[in-house]
């Protein structure tokens, strides 16, 4: 069985395959320099669209300042090579290329031309401890040949991101488990300070991510000092629940520092100095033996983050911007499997305890009896993780002074283990235009894709999320819930429904 542990180091791979035009060039490359106020940087053009690979928007997190916040960069005076991805972040992931502390780059792929472009900026997932910002899935050549600038972000993982060292170290380390929303909103300030020698339009930002990387998106959105930095949101299979109060940060601080001494054998000062491989192992192993899932996660510092990013965005903090969310129906489906053995456990839970999880499950056979008892435990479990919390983002946003547009992908994998699925991660491919090519219905994942892509598309140039073919995509609200709906199959047209799965919300609700 694949837990939702063992597959978030794999997402992308699940979710699509790569156009190979944006793999190898079989046109001329030619070079593309541009002067920006942190130095010049010498990329490619390849068939009207400027790559730059491998920026550095932030001092190396190394040496002396290892689980420190985010320094940004200091300008270099050469020209420098942007013809080469980075490593990856440190993670236990398996991965083709480097890993590396020295990590905070970012890519970039733009339009030819003076602009002004929007600009798209993209937080990968991987539950916090895996993932890249260069997984081919997130090449950005169609956003660029559409007129908008796309960028993807590289952010410290577990123990380096998502650790409160405080409690270790001492108080220079105090709210180091906030370090990747440092790195984040520090490469949200260099494509401010920057991007508008790309054709950039630094007043046209939209942040948007899956996964960790849309929980992330949530949090930021509760961040007051993070909001000039962006002007919408996209949140895919989201949230903004997924945070330690600062009890539960130190615990599992505490929790680690324990390990870490009783594995090593070192002490705990020498968590500065011993090698990324080693603490990378011992994460694993903490990760394995805790008994709360998803125990690396940011920290209520009462500082950058002031109270529950919710709270903060019911009252005004993302106040007139639009937000485009929403998740797949079986989003559980490929972590649970379609036949699981038990019910569910703390390692399936990303949000609440079993207890009180247990006390709206028990009542899914009376909204669900249609069901089986496989299908109505990956609608919970869904709903626990990523259609609930996301659902409370977006009515916490309206009551900010926000706008929404909500969707639900309910288009079924038409093969293989997951067939009948709309599984978690099975949206991204279609988003960035790279949808599955060897499936029984390829076509339809096609045309599917190619709406999503283009609705995405409009929301990021400032207009109303459409597509050829798409009914008119109305603005969420609480009284209709209006809600887009991405079909299941050729033959179930994309549709707007008011107020899908009344009864499960109002379960949810009622009960907690």
């Amino acid at each position: 069985m694949i837990t939702r542990r063992s597959f978030l180091a794999n997402t992308s791979l699940a979710a699509c395959s790569v156009s190979t035009r944006h793999l190898f060039a079989f046109t001329p490359v030619a070079p593309a320099i541009v002067r920006t106020p942190s130095g010049s940087l010498r990329g490619e053009s390849i068939d009207g669209v400027r790559v730059f690979r491998g920026v550095p928007f932030a001092e190396p997190p190394v040496g002396p300042l290892r689980f420190l916040p985010t320094e940004k960069v200091a300008p270099w005076k050469s020209e420098r090579d942007a013809t080469k991805f980075s490593a990856a972040p440190m993670q236990h992931k398996q991965l083709d290329v480097p890993h590396s502390e020295d990590c905070l780059y970012l890519n970039i792929w733009a339009p030819e031309g003076s602009g002004p472009f929007p600009i798209f900026v993209w937080i990968h997932g991987g539950g916090f401890t895996d993932g890249h910002a260069f997984e081919p899935m997130y090449d950005g050549t169609d956003f660029a040949c559409e007129g908008i600038i796309s960028i993807s972000v590289e952010y410290r993982l577990g123990v380096f991101g998502f650790l409160d060292y405080e409690p270790l170290l001492g108080q220079q380390y105090a709210g180091t488990a906030n370090n990747a929303l440092h790195d984040l909103m520090t490469a949200l300030s260099w494509i401010q300070e920057n991007i508008s020698a790309f054709g950039g339009d630094p007043a046209r930002v939209t942040i948007g991510g899956e996964s960790a990387g849309a929980k992330l998106i949530g949090t930021l959105m509760g961040i007051p000092s993070a909001q000039p930095l962006f002007h919408q949101m996209i949140s895919e299979s989201g949230g903004a629940e997924r945070i330690w109060d600062r009890a539960a940060s130190a615990e599992i601080s505490k929790g680690f520092g324990d390990l870490w001494q009783k594995q090593s054998g070192e002490t705990i000062a020498n968590l500065k100095t011993a090698a990324g491989t080693a603490l990378i192992q011992a994460q694993q192993q903490f990760i394995e033996t805790w008994p709360q899932h998803f125990p690396l996660r940011a920290e209520l510092d009462g500082t950058l983050i002031p109270r529950l990013p919710v709270e903060t965005i019911a009252s005004g903090s993302a106040r007139g911007k639009r937000l485009l969310l929403g998740t797949n129906r079986e989003e559980s489906a490929i972590f649970i499997g379609p036949h699981p053995a038990k019910d569910a456990t703390s390692i399936q839970l990303g949000n609440m305890s079993v207890a009180k999880f247990d006390a709206v499950y028990q009542h899914y056979k009376d909204i669900y009896p249609q069901l089986s008892v496989e299908e109505r435990r990956i609608r919970a479990v869904t709903a626990e993780e990523y259609w609930i919390p996301s659902i409370r983002v977006a009515e916490a946003h309206l009551k900010g002074g926000g706008s929404a547009y909500v969707y639900e992908l309910e288009f079924q994998e038409t093969s293989g283990r997951l067939k009948g699925n709309a599984y978690h991660s099975l949206d991204v491919g279609m988003v960035w235009n790279h949808p599955h090519k060897q499936v029984a219905d390829a076509a339809s994942e096609a045309c599917l894709g190619k709406q999503m892509h283009a609705a995405w598309s409009a929301f990021i140039r400032g207009e109303t999320p459409a597509a050829p073919g798409l009914p008119a995509w109305p603005l969420y609200d609480q009284q209709s819930r209006s809600t887009m709906v991405f079909g299941a199959n050729a033959n179930a047209e994309s549709r707007v429904e008011q107020a899908p799965q009344a009864a499960e919300l109002k379960l949810w609700n009622e009960t907690l």
